[in-house]
């Protein structure tokens, strides 16, 4: 079956019933993570990926690893069990464009559940290239995790940034990221993708950049933003997460120019069920 051509009215479908897109889907609908793409291009200073871990609740941790015919069966299972199941997501625990597996799963899961949609979060780096392989896979829903549009700020965040299987030196590395997230937001938008923008609110390193970033987004075509409070852990350990107030804060002024997400429950990569309910 041929990926469906993307319009505005695709865009509002596949967000309908997206439990991460839509504030009242959380509640209503299902969603399962799958952790098929272990391997990361960026060192981001908040995150610690573990696999092989039951007991802790937030991106980059998994269970285990699955393969993409584990992956096919998982959902089968899952629609089984709830068929409130509408999102199937590829969140890691890596960065889903830096591996094969997440091109080879998403075929075959487009191909056996073609009534889901399918969404992918990246980190940016790869996304102008690779692009057309995931609306050709059926990608429907897109996310973006932008922390930053200043230079200064990225290298506060990123320790190691890799591109075309060479570690870039960190001006060069932090320049290209930047470049490839908002390029690659402006063309996916542009496919008729419907396309999220993740900020991880760091307190002292860039909760004054929140508004920027949003209105960056907003110019460039994203459908809506979710601000995710920091959890520290990694070389940010020692960062305090950031207030409620200081949340609320940034929200109300990112939501000048985004609609805000105001529910996101910072999932494991293999995450299962409504969130609203978990």
């Amino acid at each position: 079956m041929p990926p469906p051509v993307l319009s505005e009215v695709n865009r509002h479908d596949y967000t309908e019933e997206h439990p991460c897109f839509n504030n009242r889907a959380h509640f209503r609908f299902g969603r399962i993570h799958l952790p098929v793409a272990p391997r990361c291009n960026l060192q981001c200073a908040y995150c610690n990926r573990r696999f092989d871990c039951p007991n802790e609740a937030r991106p980059g941790v998994t269970s285990k690893l699955i393969s993409p015919c584990e992956a096919v069966e998982r959902v089968e299972k899952a629609l089984k069990k709830d068929n409130r199941l509408r999102v199937i997501g590829i969140a890691g625990p890596g960065e889903p464009l830096y591996n094969d597996e997440t091109y080879e799963v998403m075929r075959l899961l487009y191909t056996r559940f073609p009534q889901l949609s399918l969404c992918v979060s990246t980190n940016g780096l790869l996304l102008p290239e690779r692009l057309k392989d995931l609306i050709i896979c059926g990608l429907r829903t897109l996310t973006i995790t932008i922390n930053t549009v200043r230079l200064a700020t990225a290298r506060k965040i990123y320790s190691s940034i890799v591109y075309n299987r060479q570690s870039l030196l960190m001006d060069e590395g932090c320049a290209r990221l930047l470049r490839q997230q908002r390029l690659g937001l402006r063309l996916a938008v542009e496919s008729g993708l419907a396309v999220k923008v993740n900020t991880v609110l760091i307190p002292g390193i860039n909760e004054t950049e929140i508004e920027e970033i949003s209105k960056m987004a907003a110019d460039e075509g994203a459908y809506i933003m979710n601000i995710m409070p920091l959890i520290p852990q990694a070389e940010f350990a020692n960062i305090p997460p950031p207030t409620a107030m200081l949340l609320k804060t940034c929200r109300m002024g990112a939501g000048n120019h985004l609609p805000q997400f105001m529910h996101c429950k910072q999932c494991r990569a293999d995450a299962v069920g409504v969130p609203g309910e978990s």
